[in-house]
């Protein structure tokens, strides 16, 4: 469970009553407002009640609405610092901003989520997919648009170091592929919102066929985690290029490299050796 209570909202906001969803939504639209606020005054100005409002904060994973409401100022607080660092008074990316502003503005929302999304790994979790991925015989990584790019990915480092994994982004060939897995194997599922269909249906196959399965999404109580027996969560916050998915992917790429790099080092020469021989392989291709 995340300690930050704006990716704690983001992850979940789907999920919540429209009750709860409405206070959130309060909550993100000026969450300064909010630090300095009572339960009754949040209440009142949501349009909710107490009782909702404790509510909300008990299903975000904080023992009630004044653990809710620190981690709100210390989100508020890191946020100021690392705004400070990119020299961005705001984090969204507006319609006016100049060149500069807003490759400052990206740059400030992917590291941020790279940090946030380092901040919250759960490790345990993280090494328990290490060993399974190191464990298996093959290794299937489905993903759609965006997602499927990050699951190329991993692909590409994966045949690299020698283990044989496949990706796949087409719908029918990640069933097929999925109805062949067993106990033996490994399957990796990954979508920002947990709720895409074909992934969801690709990592309940696999998970039918004993198959160890791996989400890797935005939401830890979406349908692909709940389909998967094991679940690795990032922490974005998309907003008004959501559909450019920028910082989600980079997010997702992140915690692939956490994977890879763990897997590397539990068998640290066979791989330098395996990424030394395929680097050497295309040397030739390469322009002097």
């Amino acid at each position: 469970m995340s300690t930050s209570a704006m990716t704690a909202i983001h992850q979940r906001l789907s999920g919540l009553t429209p009750t709860e969803q409405r206070i959130a939504r309060y909550v993100l639209d000026d969450p300064r407002r909010v630090v300095d606020a009572s339960i009754t005054h949040l209440a009142a100005a949501s349009r909710s009640s107490v009782a909702s409002v404790a509510r909300l904060s008990q299903n975000l994973g904080f023992s009630g609405y004044p653990e809710f409401r620190l981690a709100l100022a210390t989100d508020l607080e890191r946020s100021e610092t690392e705004r400070e660092r990119f020299q961005v008074a705001e984090g969204d990316v507006d319609r006016g901003d100049d060149a500069r502003t807003t490759i400052r503005k990206i740059a400030f929302a992917e590291a941020s989520a790279i940090e946030r999304t380092a901040r919250q790994i759960d490790i345990d979790e993280l090494e328990q997919c290490v060993a399974a991925m190191r464990a298996a015989r093959r290794i299937n990584i489905y993903g759609a648009a965006s997602s499927g790019l990050a699951a190329l990915d991993l692909e590409q480092k994966l045949h690299r170091a020698g283990i044989v994994a496949q990706a796949h982004t087409d719908l029918h060939l990640a069933l097929t592929g999925a109805a062949l897995l067993d106990e033996r194997d490994v399957a990796i599922a990954i979508s920002h919102s947990g709720r895409t269909l074909e992934i969801v249906q690709a990592a309940r196959v696999a998970a039918d066929t004993g198959a160890i399965t791996i989400a890797i999404t935005n939401n830890p109580d979406s349908p692909l985690a709940q389909a998967c027996s094991r679940t690795l969560v990032t922490a974005v916050a998309e907003s008004t290029f959501r559909s450019g998915a920028m910082a989600s992917r980079i997010a997702q790429l992140a915690v692939l490299d956490f994977l890879f790099v763990r897997i590397a080092q539990d068998d640290y020469d066979t791989i330098s050796n395996n990424l030394r021989l395929t680097y050497d392989a295309v040397t030739s291709h390469r322009i002097e």
